[in-house]
């Protein structure tokens, strides 16, 4: 069985979110998830859109009171995506901001991680100062 297309509204925001980039919209855990080159910034859940959030970030969204996304409504775990306002969504030019930043947020979450993974004292390969194998 092939896999199901994405919704009308899953393709409506991709389109309204391309001038980010080549945005892909993947099946993930009932809903999807949207990144631009590998990085996912936004998930799509039960037709709603949100949008990675961080440090840097997450005070827009909270001082529209806008909820970080539950993906257990009866459980207490947030994930650190939230949705863009309900004007947003009207208009292409409102969308993008919020859209922005929740890439800039992918960014900077995946700079983090490859500084962690490149931290000196990490065990790596040096040659031999013979040329005879090496040490680790």
């Amino acid at each position: 069985m092939p896999p199901r297309p994405p919704s009308e509204y899953v393709v409506t925001l991709c389109e309204m979110m391309a001038p980010l980039g080549d945005v892909r919209a993947r099946r993930m855990f009932g809903g999807y998830g949207l990144s631009i080159d590998g990085l996912t910034f936004a998930l799509v859940a039960d037709e709603t859109l949100y949008l990675k959030a961080d440090e840097v970030n997450r005070e827009s969204f909270a001082a529209l009171g806008l909820a970080p996304f539950r993906p257990m409504p009866d459980k207490p775990v947030t994930l650190s995506y939230y949705p863009p306002p309900d004007q947003a969504l009207d208009d292409r030019d409102e969308l993008l901001p919020w859209a922005r930043s929740g890439f800039e947020a992918a960014l900077r979450a995946a700079a983090k991680k490859a500084a962690k993974a490149a931290k000196p004292g990490r065990k790596r390969d040096i040659p031999s100062p013979r040329g005879r194998g090496r040490y680790t």
